[in-house]
């Protein structure tokens, strides 16, 4: 069972400066590839512990789905986020094993989309077997929306808020700003027609590019409803606690605290937008400078920086990146 070992004050380091204070962000799907978490379950019993208990719990050896693919595979919806949730845990686990405690403490927690099961589980506000089933099921639901309503995402680039939902508004097919992620990157999603013509009319428009996601469905949009309203069904035997390290929502942009409106908040968040930029403001509004990306790839220090180029952002997603911050975290002052 992972277990937070962390509380919400902040670190001091030489390397980073007296008395930083660091927030946790974990990634979501889309930054799964094959071979993440392999060297982690090698070499650490916490991570191979985190693996195990994932194949039990769904029942089939998604351990070896994320170290040996294929791809294809690894790639579907209903695979990549229990894939993604279970490898940042891994990553989180063995980090809070090897750091003394006392050297550990964040000042709050967030996940992009899929991310904000593990940043709940990090938080002490959900346990991870139940989330780890939820996630299944919430990219099974998602699945089924998408084949009922087929779609995809999109990232336009160089345009602002107001001007991509302009030309939504323009267009006669379903298409949604779904992706606050930072300034001068949306994602939209919407019908496949209508994604045509986001294409042409962002570049008419002065967009530096845009780039279709690798993702099944039109996800965080109204689309995707039919999946929201049977997650619901599954969460309504799920406990949820109050955060013991403070946690801040994709759908408000803001901290929330409260079991039922984290609760609902998970479901909105299915087929509402993600405000990842808000979210990131909100937290550098309380001073906090120190990021740690704690999961596959390197997305979400990419859009911090872009956000706030004075921040300094840490990726924990493997052993040679666990390491690297350790050696930071336990450095004597």
């Amino acid at each position: 069972m992972v277990v937070n070992k962390c509380s919400s004050a902040p670190v001091t380091d030489n390397r980073l400066g007296k008395m930083d204070k660091f927030a946790l962000l974990f990634p979501g799907q889309g930054t799964q590839y094959v071979g993440m978490g392999e060297d982690l379950y090698r070499d650490y019993p916490a991570a191979r512990s985190i693996f195990e208990q994932a194949n039990d719990i769904l029942d089939f050896d998604l351990a070896k789905l994320c170290f040996r693919g294929p791809g294809e595979e690894l790639d579907l919806t209903h695979n990549a986020q229990p894939a993604v949730l279970t490898t940042s845990m891994a990553c989180l686990e063995v980090l809070t094993q090897r750091v003394p405690v006392g050297r550990c403490r964040w000042e709050a927690v967030a996940g992009h989309s899929l991310g904000e099961y593990t940043a709940l589980i990090a938080a002490g506000s959900l346990k991870f077997t139940s989330a780890l089933r939820l996630v299944r099921k919430r990219g099974q639901f998602m699945k089924e929306a998408s084949e009922e309503n087929p779609g995809g995402m999109m990232a336009v680039v160089g345009l602002n808020r107001d001007q991509v939902e302009n030309i939504c508004r323009e267009i006669r097919e379903f298409v949604r700003v779904a992706n606050l992620n930072c300034p001068g990157q949306i994602v939209v999603s919407g019908e496949r027609k209508a994604l045509l013509e986001m294409e042409k009319r962002a570049k008419e428009e002065g967009a530096r590019k845009t780039v279709n996601l690798s993702v099944s469905g039109p996800f965080h949009s109204f689309l995707m409803k039919s999946a929201a309203e049977k997650l619901a069904r599954e969460m309504e035997t799920i406990e949820f606690r109050t955060p013991e390290i403070p946690f801040l929502s994709n759908v408000q942009g803001d901290f929330l605290s409260g079991p039922s409106e984290i609760r609902e908040s998970l479901l909105r968040q299915v087929d509402s937008p993600v405000l990842w930029e808000n979210s990131m403001r909100k937290i550098l509004e309380k001073g906090t400078k120190t990021f740690l990306e704690i999961g596959p790839g390197r997305v979400l220090t990419s859009l911090l920086r872009r956000i706030d180029k004075t921040v300094t952002v840490y990726n924990i997603g493997d052993g040679k990146s666990l390491g690297k911050t350790v050696d930071l975290v336990t450095r004597n002052p």
